[in-house]
């Protein structure tokens, strides 16, 4: 890892620590100016009557919001004939327990919809020891009307229409994130987004971000190295 670095002392170390600092204010400067287009986008009315199998039977996309006015969905990637899910996805996962009930102080609902059945869901969830909403949306349209998971006749074409473009098709289901608000009783899509624009959400990788090796990802893949959290070995 020592190849090819620069020791300097701790004054030349300093300066280039503050010239690196003003960058990272303008990127943070940016970050809010893109917050605040992300507030003011336009909503949409949602029309479909979608219906997810969660833990109170039978849920409609209003039920899922628990009495709040926003809720954000993190479309995990569990295909109904698939065992466990994704293993990316669960890498995203392991970030939400601890951040529900902050959410919750700001007039904020998470929950994470899939296609599988709500008894895979359970089991998984039992298994990496995941206590926030999961529905299953197995039964109805909602993962495809939010581009996120892909027919057979989609998928054999060999390409998909995801993150707003054409993009190869690597299999039925695709991660992403929506938010919708509730407005008395007609609920409202008001942003998604897809692929690299997730990254946000995953506390993990940047902390990667800020040691010296970075990711340390190879040309096998962005996330080759990623597994279920119980598969890696242990120390």
């Amino acid at each position: 890892m020592m190849k090819n670095k620069r020791i300097v002392s701790r004054a030349e170390w300093l300066e280039q620590r503050k010239r690196l600092l003003d960058q990272e204010k303008e990127f943070t400067r940016l970050g809010d100016r893109l917050s605040a287009e992300r507030q003011k986008m336009p909503w949409v009315r949602v029309e479909e009557p979608y219906v997810f199998e969660g833990p109170n039977g039978r849920e409609t996309l209003a039920d899922l919001f628990r009495g709040r006015s926003q809720l954000v969905v993190y479309h995990i990637m569990f295909a109904p004939e698939s065992q466990a899910a994704c293993k990316n996805c669960s890498y995203w996962a392991d970030n939400f327990n601890g951040i529900v009930a902050h959410l919750n102080q700001r007039d904020v609902t998470f929950t994470a919809i899939s296609r599988a059945p709500l008894a895979k869901l359970r089991a998984f969830a039992e298994r990496m020891g995941w206590s926030f909403d999961w529905v299953s949306s197995g039964q109805g349209r909602f993962n495809y009307d939010y581009g996120v998971s892909f027919s057979s006749d989609d998928l054999g074409t060999g390409s998909i229409q995801y993150n707003y473009g054409t993009f190869d098709a690597h299999g039925p289901d695709m991660p992403g994130i929506s938010v919708f608000a509730k407005d008395g009783d007609s609920v409202f899509h008001t942003y998604s987004c897809y692929a690299r624009g997730i990254e946000m959400m995953n506390t993990a990788y940047h902390y990667l971000d800020l040691v010296p090796k970075g990711r340390d990802e190879t040309s096998n893949g962005p996330m080759s190295w990623v597994k279920l959290r119980d598969q890696y070995a242990v120390g």
